[in-house]
């Protein structure tokens, strides 16, 4: 059985707002000692334990972790009862009953750590209530601050992120909890950060509608990747598939207030019309393809230039550095290095295409 002992000393400390020093003080033993001992680079000598026990007032046997495995699967038992009380029967009063008795029978397990801290707030994770998190301030980043010095469970720790990042928004540090959230993966911060503002402001719509052009752009990308890697589909059906998908998101885009699919649409022509470069598909075709690709970068770009859509302008300059995705496209065209773009350009009509749309 493995020894959970360094982790183990590690939490118990920090949960009782003791330093390396302080507990070596305690043990007479070096600070260097007890940094080993928490690494796991060396165990306590048999000695230490009952010392260790009694400082952080618990048994032998949890010390050293064995009962770790029959906690889990108590913990495992009381999670699911709460669950079911509180996100499928709605029976909140009686669920918080249950997150709370559990918290003080596992006060450092971090999985009811979580459970506990949402429970405070009622769940909060869009807009949640100031006035909530003000009252239990202290409770809050207690917990928030053992979550992130011990534990290593990137969900639990990106939790404890947001809830410390509404804190700072209750407290009137806007600029502070975005700058925290943002340490989160790209691909989750920016949904955190539109969960930080209450619902009716416009700073939820901004960030709204900035997941809102991401989630389309990330969904038409790994549709067409679907499409064009699956070996058990023919070249002609690709490129049915393709279009058939590009038709739906443009079709979509007509819609008012919905324009922003015609990224979706672009997204797809553009990787279609790579591939058809990269299977050697007759000039004709590949330039179909490319033209509905320019009408959607010159819609989006005519999108962007909008007043009231800074998000869309926001968005595509920080994936192409500049706001006319026109140009960029034809210059990217002219410029991309690879035989199969250089036998392209040799043909009049590609060329022709091509300084066509120099020209719009």
């Amino acid at each position: 059985m493995k020894l959970n002992i360094g982790t183990n000393i590690k939490r118990l400390r920090l949960s009782k707002g003791l330093t390396q020093e302080q507990l070596a003080e305690r043990l007479n033993v070096s600070a260097a000692a007890v940094s080993k001992w928490e690494s796991e680079s060396t165990y306590p000598d048999i000695t230490m334990l009952f010392p260790l026990a009694e400082i952080f007032d618990i048994s032998i046997d949890e010390l050293l972790g064995h009962d770790e495995a029959k906690a889990n699967t108590d913990v495992d038992r009381i999670l699911g009862e709460y669950m079911q009380l509180h996100t499928i029967e709605g029976r909140f009063s009686e669920a918080r009953k249950i997150i709370v008795d559990a918290r003080k029978k596992y006060p450092h397990n971090y999985q009811i750590l979580r459970f506990y801290m949402w429970d405070i707030i009622d769940g909060q994770r869009a807009g949640t209530d100031p006035k909530l998190l003000l009252e239990n301030k202290g409770e809050l980043k207690e917990i928030c601050d053992c979550i992130l010095d011990g534990c290593k469970v990137d969900s639990i720790r990106a939790d404890a992120i947001n809830v410390k990042a509404k804190l700072l928004y209750a407290t009137g540090d806007t600029d502070e909890a975005i700058k925290l959230l943002s340490t989160l993966p790209t691909y989750q911060a920016p949904f955190v950060i539109e969960e930080l503002f209450p619902k009716d402001t416009p700073e939820f719509l901004h960030w709204s509608k900035i997941n809102y052009y991401g989630l389309i752009h990330f969904t038409s990308l790994k549709l067409t990747n679907l499409i064009r890697y699956d070996p058990a589909i023919s070249d002609l059906e690709k490129a049915k598939r393709m279009e058939s998908a590009a038709e739906a998101f443009y079709k979509m885009s007509q819609g008012e207030g919905l324009e922003g699919f015609c990224i979706g649409a672009e997204i797809i022509y553009n990787l279609w019309a790579c591939m058809l470069i990269a299977k050697d598909a007759p000039v004709e075709e590949i330039i179909r393809v490319q033209e509905k690709d320019f009408a959607m970068l010159k819609k989006i770009t005519e999108l962007a230039k909008s007043e009231d859509d800074n998000e869309l302008r926001m968005m595509i300059t920080r994936t192409y550095k500049e706001t006319d995705l026109v140009s960029f496209q034809v210059n990217r065209l002219i410029k991309f290095a690879g035989t199969k773009y250089e036998k392209l350009r040799g043909d009049p009509k590609y060329l022709e295409m091509l300084n066509r749309w120099v020209k719009k």
